[in-house]
């Protein structure tokens, strides 16, 4: 038997997507540097999406946050017009450390090796 794929994750699936899409085409705000588009949640009705980004610029990330929240009616627009949905989705942006964190941890591993061959 085939797993199942519910439907609210194939529409988070295609948001993420069309999102990253809009944000690369048609969003030229310098504030928003590389901005990646790391995972979208949508609830089981399909009204509400949480939207994780991250983001390689020096740029705040509250400010990255802002932005985005700026421009959520012109995404959501878009992104309806895009994917053709009866409802489409109320945005949410949260920005997604996990890349900081994971190279944080990273750069903890390398001093840790570095340390010991230093000691031997």
């Amino acid at each position: 038997m085939a797993k199942e794929y519910p439907r609210s994750q194939r529409v988070a699936d295609q948001i993420q997507r069309e999102l990253a899409q809009l944000v690369q085409r048609d969003m030229s705000d310098p504030r928003l540097g590389f901005l990646s588009i790391a995972s979208v949640e949508v609830s089981r009705d399909l009204a509400y999406a949480t939207v994780y980004v991250s983001t390689l610029s020096d740029v705040e990330h509250d400010e990255v946050i802002k932005v985005l929240n700026g421009a959520k009616g012109f995404l959501r627009r878009e992104m309806g017009r895009a994917m053709r949905l009866r409802v489409v989705p109320e945005l949410k942006f949260i920005y997604d450390d996990t890349l900081e964190k994971g190279i944080a941890m990273s750069k903890l591993i390398d001093d840790a090796i570095n340390k010991d061959d230093e000691k031997e």
